[in-house]
């Protein structure tokens, strides 16, 4: 393998930090690693056809839920390779990865280990809290059933409060959140930027915890460092803290 174009920010880094100079193409939402070199062909969900396959590429990695079926049909349409990933609990985010590296005609790089030690080494809570986790506003938008943040949540002591709802990202009204009877609130920094003053003000009965969003989002050498980074930002704190 030796040329690839990746449609997905998370696979993007696992690939260019385990293989530096394989990716012939990535998306404008690719911001990892800072120092990559590689084509820009548009974004996850309106990728250039005709600027990937002028890559020739010999392989294009997605994501069934990052990327769209038109676009990844239109792009198996001019002949090209493309590998789906599935990524809704950490054991199918690390079996995903080994496929794309498998693919890439990679060897398993040092990071997957570590990442895989890192969440075997995390301790089952005794103690665990209901959580609503935005992911957007105006509307709002919260993880709902299967997803890979909700996931990894779990393992560390916070259920999701939606995590039964019928959709995978369903709308909520505000009021509806503030009686859904959680005590926490988990407010994610991507998709959309909640921060300390865009966010918390929403859910004046229940703590905050502000967390990286590739640490809870992102399937990749992240996976290393986000048990311990979000369990400290998931303690309980209070407002000043």
């Amino acid at each position: 393998m030796t040329r690839v174009v990746s449609l997905v920010p998370s696979l993007t880094e696992a690939i260019a930090v385990s293989a530096p100079g394989l990716l012939a193409g990535a998306t404008d939402w690719c911001t990892r690693p800072g120092d990559l070199e590689a084509a820009r062909i548009g974004g996850t969900k309106n990728p250039d056809v005709a600027a990937v396959a002028a890559l020739r590429p010999d392989l294009v990695v997605a994501n069934e839920e990052e990327n769209r079926e038109p676009d990844l049909a239109a792009l198996r349409a001019v002949g090209l390779e493309v590998l789906v990933t599935e990524v809704r609990t950490l054991p199918q985010a690390f079996a995903e990865l080994q496929r794309v590296l498998d693919a890439c005609g990679i060897p398993r790089p040092g990071w997957l280990d570590d990442a895989e030690a890192a969440w075997d080494a995390v301790e089952p809570c005794a103690e665990r809290r209901r959580a609503v986790v935005p992911v957007w506003r105006r509307p709002w938008m919260v993880l709902g059933r299967d997803t890979f943040a909700g996931d990894l949540l779990a393992r560390l002591g916070v259920d999701n409060v939606y995590a039964a709802h019928p959709e995978r990202y369903p709308r909520i009204p505000l009021d509806e959140l503030n009686a859904a009877g959680a005590d926490l609130v988990v407010l994610p920094d991507e998709p959309y930027r909640f921060g300390a003053d865009d966010g918390p003000e929403a859910f004046p009965a229940v703590p905050a915890a502000l967390v990286d969003g590739r640490l809870l989002t992102w399937y990749g050498p992240s996976l290393a460092a986000a048990p311990g980074a979000l369990r400290a930002a998931l303690r309980p704190r209070d407002r000043a803290g």
